[in-house]
């Protein structure tokens, strides 16, 4: 049975780059990745996070290393690409979860908000997409690129509008990319997840929206971050995988399934 899930979703060899995985939910998708073999490299800004995730990933027997970087700046990217190919040569999974948040009300949005918004969501997901996806199709090997979406990129939700708006646009460059690049074996794909407590929504969170959504919520609670786990291995995987992309995954305890 371990052999079988071994060749399933092992990821034995291979290197994945996690930006944003100093936070917790990429965090602990990175663990996952470690744990199903690959080398995994978290970029991000926060060393003392870095740290502290891979003293995890180790205990656990899995690799990891910190690498800074800015995500707003394509040159800050291109050297954490540099960084990568000079140490394990090549890179085999991307994901994109860099992320932040404001519930400042829509005629209130400033355009300094408005724009820093943009930049690391959206901005980040299309520089890195770019700076890794070129290097692996000229690797010529395939490949896994699994971007952060939410609920918000495909239902509105309230109080949220800059960050809606850039999620729905990680949506449409996923399935675009998945389109684009199914000739080089490279899936593009993305991992929605419903209401996970993060460190970009706490501020929205308030006991009145809390009540909202687990009214919404199927499960009736938040999710854990380890609950995204099991996605991100899918997804990554090139034997469970090899036939997905340009999907939607949507991990959200059954938010999307209430009506009324």
């Amino acid at each position: 049975m371990a052999s079988y899930i071994e060749k399933l979703f092992g990821l034995s060899g291979q290197t994945a780059v996690v930006v944003g995985g100093t936070g917790e939910l990429c965090g602990a998708m990175a663990e996952g990745l470690a744990g199903a073999g690959a080398d995994v490299y978290l970029l991000g800004r926060s060393e003392k996070k870095a740290a502290a995730r891979i003293e995890k990933i180790e205990s656990l027997g899995g690799s990891a290393s910190f690498l800074p970087v800015e995500v707003t700046d394509r040159k800050s990217i291109e050297s954490a690409l540099d960084a990568v190919l000079k140490r394990s040569g090549k890179v085999d999974i991307l994901v994109n979860g860099a992320g932040t948040n404001s519930a400042t009300p829509f005629l209130e949005i400033s355009e300094e908000e408005f724009e820093s918004i943009v930049d690391v969501n959206m901005k980040s997901v299309f520089t890195a997409c770019q700076v890794f996806g070129k290097q692996m199709i000229e690797q010529g090997d395939g490949g896994a690129v699994i971007n952060i979406g939410s609920m918000s990129g495909i239902i509105p939700l309230s109080r949220v509008f800059t960050y809606s708006l850039t999620k729905a646009a990680v949506h449409n460059l996923s399935k675009n990319l998945a389109r684009e690049w199914a000739p080089h074996d490279i899936r593009v794909n993305t991992v929605v997840p419903g209401f996970f407590p993060a460190e970009q929504n706490k501020k929205v969170l308030t006991p009145d929206r809390i009540e909202s959504i687990m009214r919404h919520t199927a499960m009736a609670r938040f999710g854990k971050a380890d609950e995204l786990i099991g996605a991100t291995l899918l997804l990554a995987s090139r034997n469970a995988g090899s036939f997905i992309t340009g999907e939607e995954l949507v991990v959200d305890g059954g938010y999307a399934s209430m009506t009324i």
